[in-house]
């Protein structure tokens, strides 16, 4: 019989193995490993400070890592230099274009520093995905910042790379264009693209990934799909608001004028005392509601909210996974 050839193991678009970068007082980086499937939107999370501009900047060949190892599609990012680097596309935080070049002029060198050919019709076709056809021939100096995030994203796109990095790419935009960019992000996917987003708008990661990774202190936390990290880190939530203030005495904090028949449920109130918020699970909703009906003053509105992926961040980056119950 002959011998089945074994299946080759699947090729990530973006791999980090053990990576490490450190600078003379600081560890951006402490052993990342973390893997981005081909074709999909991963979202990478993690206050300031946490090493996703480091990783990216890694994997784009921009920053040397002090260890580890970094692929794109295979290639090494420190051996295969080149190679791995033709294969990216970066949006980076800051603008980083000469503000004296037109929107076409500025693509088409982009062009021209990945070996491309100069292509009119490919330029014409970046400037008109992004709306930038009426500005294609004014100085970028002039542009609206929303006009300079777009023309970062087209640079980004020009030489038709597989995977996209998009760090902070909605920041400071207002949320019609926001919402512009979502939706072509999910054009950029259908077609094959592997795009990589870091975000401080929680809602963003939500609506558009497909998998989240939370790092912190350049450490991997967990890495899983929205819907089962909400479920498994997230808690919905009871709040309710009372016809008027809790103990008022300027004696006693909110914390302490909570009545004490709720305070096994870990409730907060705000500081109008009139607001009160109780993370619940579906066993103890019974009890809750039946304590909540016999407060005075009365309560007057109910509202009930899902988990989210801003309360999982949440709770993930202020506690550590290894603190988690």
């Amino acid at each position: 019989m002959a011998e089945l050839t074994p299946h080759p193991a699947p090729l990530f678009a973006v791999e980090a193995h053990a990576l490490e970068k450190r600078y003379k007082d600081v560890t951006a980086l402490d052993g990342l490993s973390l893997s981005v499937e081909a074709g999909e939107i991963f979202a990478v999370l993690g206050p300031n400070g946490a090493g996703k501009t480091t990783w990216i900047s890694i994997v784009c060949g921009l920053v040397r890592a002090s260890g580890g190892v970094a692929r794109v599609f295979g290639h090494d990012v420190a051996r295969d230099a080149i190679a791995a680097r033709r294969l990216v596309g970066l949006v980076p935080q800051e603008m980083n274009f000469d503000p004296f070049f037109t929107p076409r002029e500025a693509l088409a060198f982009q062009m021209g520093y990945y070996g491309q050919r100069p292509d009119a019709g490919r330029v014409d076709e970046v400037l008109a995905a992004m709306d930038l056809t009426a500005k294609a021939d004014t100085n970028t100096r002039a542009l609206s910042g929303g006009m300079k995030r777009r023309l970062l994203i087209g640079k980004a796109l020009i030489h038709r790379p597989r995977v996209v990095f998009l760090d902070e790419p909605t920041a400071g935009v207002d949320v019609g264009l926001r919402r512009d960019l979502w939706q072509y992000v999910r054009k950029l996917r259908a077609e094959g693209t592997t795009i990589v987003l870091t975000t401080h708008y929680l809602e963003e990661a939500e609506a558009l990934a497909d998998r989240v990774a939370v790092i912190d202190k350049g450490r991997l936390i967990c890495v899983d799909t929205p819907r089962r990290l909400m479920a498994q880190f997230g808690q919905k939530q009871i709040r309710v608001t009372l016809a008027g203030p809790l103990d008022t005495s300027p004696s006693l904090t909110p914390a302490d004028a909570i009545p004490a028949a709720l305070r096994e449920f870990s409730p907060s109130l705000d500081l109008t005392r009139r607001i009160l918020t109780c993370p619940v699970t579906e066993p103890r909703l019974p009890a809750l509601l039946g304590r909540l009906a016999t407060l005075e003053p009365r309560v007057v509105d109910v509202d009930v909210a899902s988990p989210s992926l801003e309360q999982v961040f949440l709770r993930l980056t202020r506690t550590g996974i290894g603190d988690l119950p």
